[in-house]
């Protein structure tokens, strides 16, 4: 069950299912990667301002029994709504990427498409993106889709979590 933080500005109301920690499972794979199983941990918080707070982490699962084989993609952002029902999501990655995304909010469905990409020089190739992010039965699933070292843009990750707390 989730509660609507009565203190939430009316701005974040849109992004409140949002809200909370998250934990589940995925699948990700790419033309130049070998396709894993992984967990992730996703948690977003709010303070009173007119902003979510993104931490997500995640790891390798080993296919036959899911422990833990080592660490994945570590990312923290900012979800930040704005008006007409539009929303940015903010990322930076400790791999040199930056991440600027765009896109539209409805009753939990967000779908997004990268604005902007920065790269460090020693950065892999990445150019662009899109995430959808739904709340379905109680439960956060998202997909994205990716470009990136000399690939077109094309299925990459997508993972269901259920709310922990």
């Amino acid at each position: 069950m989730f509660n609507l933080d009565q203190d939430i500005p009316e701005p974040l109301r849109p992004l409140a299912w949002l809200i909370g920690r998250w934990e589940g499972a995925g699948v990700v794979g790419y033309p130049t990667i070998e396709s894993a199983h992984f967990g992730q941990e996703i948690e977003v918080t709010h303070d009173g301002r007119g902003f979510l707070k993104w931490e997500s982490r995640a790891w390798i699962l080993d296919s036959e029994n899911g422990a833990k084989v080592r660490p994945a993609a570590v990312e923290s952002g900012f979800w930040r709504p704005l008006e007409n029902g539009e929303v940015e999501l903010l990322l930076a990655h400790p791999t040199g990427i930056l991440e600027l995304y765009y896109g539209a909010m409805e009753p939990a469905k967000i779908q997004l498409k990268t604005d902007g990409v920065l790269r460090a020089p020693g950065a892999k190739e990445y150019n662009a993106a899109t995430r959808m992010y739904g709340l379905v039965e109680s439960q956060l699933m998202w997909v994205m889709d990716m470009a990136a070292v000399g690939q077109e843009l094309q299925s990459h990750v997508s993972a269901t979590l259920k709310r922990v707390e």
